[in-house]
Protein backbone atom coordinates (compact mmCIF):
# COMPACT_ATOMS: atom_id res chain seq x y z
CA UNK A 1 0.00 0.00 0.00
CA UNK A 2 1.52 3.33 -1.06
CA UNK A 3 1.48 6.51 0.99
CA UNK A 4 -1.84 8.36 0.43
CA UNK A 5 -2.10 12.01 -0.55
CA UNK A 6 -2.84 14.00 2.63
CA UNK A 7 -2.57 17.49 1.10
CA UNK A 8 -6.28 18.35 1.32
CA UNK A 9 -6.74 16.73 4.73
CA UNK A 10 -3.80 18.67 6.17
CA UNK A 11 -5.03 21.96 4.73
CA UNK A 12 -8.55 21.45 6.09
CA UNK A 13 -7.16 20.42 9.47
CA UNK A 14 -4.93 23.47 9.65
CA UNK A 15 -7.75 25.85 8.71
CA UNK A 16 -10.13 24.23 11.18
CA UNK A 17 -7.60 24.40 14.01
CA UNK A 18 -6.93 28.06 13.23
CA UNK A 19 -10.66 28.65 13.78
CA UNK A 20 -10.46 26.89 17.14
CA UNK A 21 -12.37 23.85 15.87
CA UNK A 22 -10.34 20.69 16.41
CA UNK A 23 -12.72 18.24 14.74
CA UNK A 24 -14.79 20.17 12.20
CA UNK A 25 -12.37 19.39 9.40
CA UNK A 26 -13.34 15.72 9.36
CA UNK A 27 -16.81 16.41 8.01
CA UNK A 28 -15.39 19.04 5.65
CA UNK A 29 -13.09 16.37 4.22
CA UNK A 30 -15.81 13.74 3.78
CA UNK A 31 -18.08 16.35 2.22
CA UNK A 32 -15.34 17.48 -0.18
CA UNK A 33 -14.86 13.86 -1.26
CA UNK A 34 -18.36 13.82 -2.78
CA UNK A 35 -18.48 10.05 -2.62
CA UNK A 36 -14.91 9.45 -3.84
CA UNK A 37 -13.06 7.46 -1.14
CA UNK A 38 -9.66 8.22 -2.71
CA UNK A 39 -9.95 11.77 -1.34
CA UNK A 40 -9.96 10.45 2.25
CA UNK A 41 -6.41 9.28 3.10
CA UNK A 42 -7.48 6.49 5.47
CA UNK A 43 -10.47 5.22 3.44
CA UNK A 44 -9.03 2.01 2.02
CA UNK A 45 -12.46 0.33 1.68
CA UNK A 46 -11.09 -2.71 3.47
CA UNK A 47 -10.58 -3.48 7.13
CA UNK A 48 -7.29 -2.36 8.66
CA UNK A 49 -4.75 -5.18 8.21
CA UNK A 50 -3.43 -4.73 11.74
CA UNK A 51 -6.95 -5.29 13.08
CA UNK A 52 -7.39 -8.37 10.89
CA UNK A 53 -4.06 -9.77 12.13
CA UNK A 54 -5.17 -9.19 15.72
CA UNK A 55 -8.57 -10.80 15.17
CA UNK A 56 -7.01 -13.83 13.48
CA UNK A 57 -5.35 -14.73 16.78
CA UNK A 58 -8.62 -14.66 18.72
CA UNK A 59 -11.74 -16.83 18.82
CA UNK A 60 -15.02 -15.89 17.15
CA UNK A 61 -17.12 -13.79 19.50
CA UNK A 62 -20.87 -14.06 19.89
CA UNK A 63 -22.78 -11.17 21.34
CA UNK A 64 -19.98 -9.24 23.02
CA UNK A 65 -20.28 -5.49 22.54
CA UNK A 66 -17.64 -3.61 20.53
CA UNK A 67 -17.10 0.09 19.95
CA UNK A 68 -15.22 1.35 16.88
CA UNK A 69 -13.72 4.81 17.31
CA UNK A 70 -13.68 7.18 14.32
CA UNK A 71 -15.17 4.49 12.08
CA UNK A 72 -14.71 6.35 8.77
CA UNK A 73 -16.36 4.33 6.01
CA UNK A 74 -17.14 1.38 8.27
CA UNK A 75 -14.83 -1.43 7.16
CA UNK A 76 -13.38 -2.17 10.60
CA UNK A 77 -16.86 -2.16 12.11
CA UNK A 78 -18.14 -4.61 9.53
CA UNK A 79 -15.16 -6.92 10.10
CA UNK A 80 -15.95 -7.03 13.82
CA UNK A 81 -19.62 -7.65 13.12
CA UNK A 82 -18.68 -10.60 10.92
CA UNK A 83 -16.73 -11.99 13.88
CA UNK A 84 -19.87 -12.04 16.03
CA UNK A 85 -19.56 -8.76 17.92
CA UNK A 86 -22.53 -6.47 18.49
CA UNK A 87 -20.91 -3.33 17.10
CA UNK A 88 -21.50 0.36 17.69
CA UNK A 89 -19.35 2.49 15.39
CA UNK A 90 -19.12 6.26 15.61
CA UNK A 91 -17.59 9.14 13.75
CA UNK A 92 -17.69 12.87 14.38
CA UNK A 93 -18.61 13.36 10.71
CA UNK A 94 -22.32 13.03 9.85
CA UNK A 95 -21.29 12.70 6.20
CA UNK A 96 -19.10 9.69 7.03
CA UNK A 97 -21.91 8.03 8.99
CA UNK A 98 -24.35 8.56 6.14
CA UNK A 99 -21.78 7.07 3.79
CA UNK A 100 -21.46 3.97 6.02
CA UNK A 101 -25.21 3.45 6.05
CA UNK A 102 -25.38 3.66 2.26
CA UNK A 103 -22.43 1.30 1.81
CA UNK A 104 -23.86 -1.31 4.17
CA UNK A 105 -27.67 -0.97 4.04
CA UNK A 106 -28.22 -4.45 5.55
CA UNK A 107 -25.58 -4.05 8.25
CA UNK A 108 -26.07 -5.09 11.86
CA UNK A 109 -23.69 -2.34 12.95
CA UNK A 110 -25.17 0.59 14.83
CA UNK A 111 -23.59 3.63 13.14
CA UNK A 112 -23.80 6.84 15.18
CA UNK A 113 -22.51 10.41 15.05
CA UNK A 114 -20.45 11.12 18.17
CA UNK A 115 -17.34 13.03 19.24
CA UNK A 116 -14.46 11.20 20.94
CA UNK A 117 -13.91 14.33 23.04
CA UNK A 118 -17.41 14.06 24.57
CA UNK A 119 -18.99 10.62 24.35
CA UNK A 120 -22.54 9.74 25.44
CA UNK A 121 -22.91 9.03 29.14
CA UNK A 122 -24.90 5.90 28.27
CA UNK A 123 -21.73 4.35 26.83
CA UNK A 124 -19.86 4.38 30.14
CA UNK A 125 -18.44 0.91 30.97
CA UNK A 126 -20.63 -0.59 28.23
CA UNK A 127 -18.20 -2.19 25.75
CA UNK A 128 -16.24 -5.44 25.98
CA UNK A 129 -13.93 -4.33 23.15
CA UNK A 130 -12.96 -0.82 22.04
CA UNK A 131 -10.99 -0.47 18.80
CA UNK A 132 -9.10 2.80 18.26
CA UNK A 133 -7.09 2.78 15.04
CA UNK A 134 -5.52 5.99 13.66
CA UNK A 135 -7.97 8.39 15.37
CA UNK A 136 -5.90 9.72 18.29
CA UNK A 137 -3.10 10.58 15.85
CA UNK A 138 -5.40 12.96 13.97
CA UNK A 139 -6.19 14.95 17.13
CA UNK A 140 -3.92 17.78 18.28
CA UNK A 141 -1.64 16.51 21.06
CA UNK A 142 -3.21 18.86 23.62
CA UNK A 143 -6.62 17.20 23.15
CA UNK A 144 -5.53 13.57 23.27
CA UNK A 145 -5.74 13.32 27.06
CA UNK A 146 -9.45 14.21 26.87
CA UNK A 147 -10.11 11.58 24.20
CA UNK A 148 -8.15 8.96 26.15
CA UNK A 149 -10.19 9.66 29.27
CA UNK A 150 -13.45 9.42 27.31
CA UNK A 151 -12.52 6.14 25.63
CA UNK A 152 -11.28 4.53 28.85
CA UNK A 153 -14.58 5.36 30.53
CA UNK A 154 -16.48 3.28 27.95
CA UNK A 155 -14.64 0.02 28.63
CA UNK A 156 -16.61 -2.58 30.58
CA UNK A 157 -15.11 -4.65 33.41
CA UNK A 158 -13.09 -7.45 31.86
CA UNK A 159 -12.97 -5.59 28.54
CA UNK A 160 -10.08 -4.91 26.15
CA UNK A 161 -9.12 -1.65 24.46
CA UNK A 162 -6.97 -1.98 21.34
CA UNK A 163 -5.00 1.02 20.03
CA UNK A 164 -2.96 1.18 16.82
CA UNK A 165 -1.21 4.49 16.10
CA UNK A 166 1.82 6.09 14.49
CA UNK A 167 4.73 6.09 16.91
CA UNK A 168 7.53 8.42 17.93
CA UNK A 169 10.00 8.89 20.76
CA UNK A 170 9.66 11.89 23.05
CA UNK A 171 12.71 13.56 21.46
CA UNK A 172 11.34 13.17 17.93
CA UNK A 173 9.66 16.01 16.06
CA UNK A 174 5.85 15.89 16.12
CA UNK A 175 5.76 16.40 12.38
CA UNK A 176 2.51 17.05 10.53
CA UNK A 177 -0.92 15.46 10.77
CA UNK A 178 -1.22 12.55 11.44
CA UNK A 179 0.83 13.33 14.53
CA UNK A 180 2.64 10.26 15.95
CA UNK A 181 2.08 9.39 19.59
CA UNK A 182 4.58 8.62 22.33
CA UNK A 183 4.27 5.61 24.59
CA UNK A 184 3.78 7.96 27.55
CA UNK A 185 0.71 9.41 25.86
CA UNK A 186 -0.81 5.99 25.33
CA UNK A 187 -0.05 4.93 28.88
CA UNK A 188 -2.42 7.63 30.07
CA UNK A 189 -5.01 4.87 29.70
CA UNK A 190 -3.44 3.34 32.82
CA UNK A 191 -4.13 6.51 34.81
CA UNK A 192 -7.82 6.02 34.03
CA UNK A 193 -8.08 2.65 35.68
CA UNK A 194 -6.95 0.33 32.88
CA UNK A 195 -4.07 -2.15 32.95
CA UNK A 196 -1.46 -2.52 30.21
CA UNK A 197 -1.84 -6.00 28.70
CA UNK A 198 0.57 -5.86 25.75
CA UNK A 199 2.63 -3.34 23.84
CA UNK A 200 4.35 -3.64 20.46
CA UNK A 201 6.63 -1.11 18.75
CA UNK A 202 6.91 -2.23 15.13
CA UNK A 203 7.45 -1.25 11.52
CA UNK A 204 4.17 -1.64 9.66
CA UNK A 205 5.09 -3.24 6.35
CA UNK A 206 1.52 -2.98 5.10
CA UNK A 207 2.51 0.51 3.91
CA UNK A 208 5.33 1.56 1.58
CA UNK A 209 7.58 2.86 2.95
CA UNK A 210 6.95 1.04 6.27
CA UNK A 211 5.58 3.19 9.11
CA UNK A 212 6.59 2.92 12.75
CA UNK A 213 3.55 2.13 14.86
CA UNK A 214 2.51 1.20 18.37
CA UNK A 215 -0.05 -1.54 19.00
CA UNK A 216 -1.23 -1.52 22.58
CA UNK A 217 -3.83 -3.45 24.54
CA UNK A 218 -5.32 -2.23 27.78
CA UNK A 219 -7.81 -4.05 29.98
CA UNK A 220 -10.16 -3.21 32.79
CA UNK A 221 -10.10 -5.61 35.69
CA UNK A 222 -13.18 -7.85 35.82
Amino acid sequence: MTEPDRTLARRLARESLERGDATGWFDALYSAAQGDPSVVPWADQTANPNLLDWLAQRPHEDGRRALVVGCGLGDDAEALSERGYRVTAFDVSPTAIGWCRRRFPQSNVNYEVADALSLPAAWRRSFDLIVEIYTLQTLPPELRATAISQLASCLAPGGTLLVVARARDVADEQGTMPWPLTRAELDQFVTHGLQSASFADFLDSHEAPPVRRFRAEYRREA
